[in-house]
């Protein structure tokens, strides 16, 4: 008769097997989209959790939320504007100064405290059971929130000043914002995922998201770059830059919030700026459903890496 000893050392031996429902690549997502949307309010719970901790015990509070940007807005324009003569030429430089740092904000957030959430809340992921989803979401959901407040502000001084640009060109405005909330959300999810198993990811984006910042049109105007291209020897730069989300959407806001007469012949908006950002968010929706695969598969390890 076998006795309990040698079972277990036997069992010892066997190799580790997955148990459970194997999902595909569509099934899989689905199950995840469920399982979110059933923890919605648990989302909703952790996003006020955030907003809450970040304030606590602060005299200002919220008001934190608009002094940095408000702090930025200042010394770009009077350090990159002024001082290096960026404003001249650029009507109402401010305002597009503010829309481009708002967009930017909204990205750089998501994806920087994204890249670090499941680490930061490493107790709650060895205790519970909820999808790991949630974290990276949680930041990208403080990060609208912070947002919003500098929206709200935008379009107290653009309505003063300028006006909100209520053409047809209005529809760049939400594209842009939903072309950044589905880039930013891809890369928090891959890089929040990556970073649990490398944690040189998160001082490698803080690097990449440096120089994402000076990549794109947000505290320069983007016919500096259309000029730089001219030169036949980065002329092969031009494509790329276009392509760029950040550049896309930034320029999508821009061109409703600063709504300034631009002479075609002298500074024309990029050509075919809405279908280019059609395509950027085609490509976005493909790399956020890979993102989030490849985040269910390294998720189950999670507890045990952290």
């Amino acid at each position: 008769m076998t006795q309990p000893d040698d079972r277990a050392e036997r069992l010892a031996l066997e190799p580790f097997r997955e148990v459970g429902l194997k999902s595909g690549l569509l099934r899989g997502s689905l199950e995840s989209l469920t399982a979110l949307w059933k923890r919605r309010e648990t989302l909703l719970l952790l996003v006020r959790r955030e907003i809450k901790s970040k304030y606590k015990d602060s005299a200002l509070g919220l008001l934190w939320s608009l002094i940095r940007p408000l702090v930025l807005l200042a010394i770009y324009w009077f350090v990159i504007g002024k001082l290096l003569g960026v404003a001249r030429g650029v009507e109402f430089y401010p305002i597009y100064l503010y829309a481009g740092l708002s967009v930017w904000s909204l990205f750089q957030e998501s994806v920087s405290m994204g890249t670090s959430s499941i680490i930061s809340n490493a107790g709650i992921v060895r205790k519970t059971s909820l999808p790991r989803e949630v974290f990276p979401l949680t930041s990208v959901g403080l990060a609208i929130f912070n947002f919003t407040i500098q929206l709200v502000i935008l379009l107290v001084v653009v309505s003063l000043t300028v006006g909100v640009n209520w053409s047809i060109n209005f529809l760049h405005f939400p594209l842009g914002i939903l072309l950044i909330l589905v880039w930013a959300i891809a890369f928090a999810l891959f890089l929040s995922a990556l970073n649990v198993y490398y944690r040189d990811i998160k001082y490698l984006t803080e690097v990449a998201l440096m120089v994402a910042f000076y990549a794109s049109p947000i505290i320069y105007p983007w016919w500096f770059a259309t000029d730089g291209f001219a030169d036949s020897s980065w002329a092969f730069l031009e494509p790329i830059y276009y392509a760029n989300p950040i550049t896309l959407a930034a320029l999508g806001v821009q061109r409703v919030m600063w709504n300034v007469e631009v002479d075609p012949a002298v500074t024309p908006w990029p050509s075919f700026l809405a279908y280019r950002m059609l395509i950027a968010l085609a490509v976005g929706l493909v790399f956020l459903f890979f993102a989030g695969r490849y985040f269910d598969a390294k998720q189950r390890n999670f507890a045990q890496e952290i």
